[in-house]
């Protein structure tokens, strides 16, 4: 319990200023999404940050939903939604319990999340998402790659870390080099692009 409140401190402490992750727009990847209507009917964001994703899924015609542990971040997200006249909700929850939503849907975006959690975190987030994501729907993620150098920022995710957290109920659809963009240096991350489709209730 006080490694989640740390974890909280230290993301609340990122948004007193912009963090690097918070650019403002949409990454490519999923803005790519949207315009090729991909999205599908409803949305979650998971980790929605400020979220753009979220005002973007919503402006798509999607009824959009962002998660994020970070009240700061959700009320940055709630204050554009109003400025933008976007509908869309914003929730201060954990990623690890969305048993407590109790909605499905067709759709979930994880933007730099996956890769922040330690080992023992990733097989509780994959059953969480298991709550919240309905048979047939799917899960988009970009995370951080093992071919980004090493140095600052999270953890370097392998395509096998990938299909080994969803081994089971799950179908590794395909997993995508492509860039991740950042506030701190002009040139953007390598990424990977996974999509993953939920086979099992």
């Amino acid at each position: 319990m006080s490694e989640r409140r740390d974890l909280v401190s230290h993301y609340e402490a990122a948004y007193t200023t912009t963090p690097p992750w918070d650019i403002g727009r949409p990454q490519p990847a999923f803005a790519a999404l949207a315009a090729d209507g991909e999205l599908g009917r409803t949305v979650l964001d998971v980790g929605c940050g400020t979220g753009e994703h979220v005002l973007m899924a919503a402006e798509a015609g999607s009824d959009a939903v962002g998660i994020d542990i970070t009240a700061a971040a959700i009320r940055l997200a709630e204050a554009k939604a109003h400025q933008r006249g976007i509908p869309a909700r914003f929730i201060v929850g954990d990623a690890l319990h969305l048993e407590s939503f109790g909605e499905e849907f067709e759709t979930v975006l994880d933007c730099g999340l996956f890769h922040v959690f330690e080992d023992e975190d990733r097989a509780p987030f994959v059953d969480s998402l298991g709550h919240v994501v309905r048979p047939g729907g799917r899960y988009f993620m970009l995370c951080f790659s093992d071919e980004e150098p090493p140095g600052w920022g999270p953890r370097r995710v392998t395509q096998r870390e990938i299909n080994d957290a969803f081994a089971h109920g799950w179908d590794v659809t395909s997993i995508e080099p492509t860039h991740l963009h950042v506030t701190i240096r002009p040139e953007p991350v390598r990424a990977w692009f996974a999509s993953i489709e939920r086979i099992t209730s």
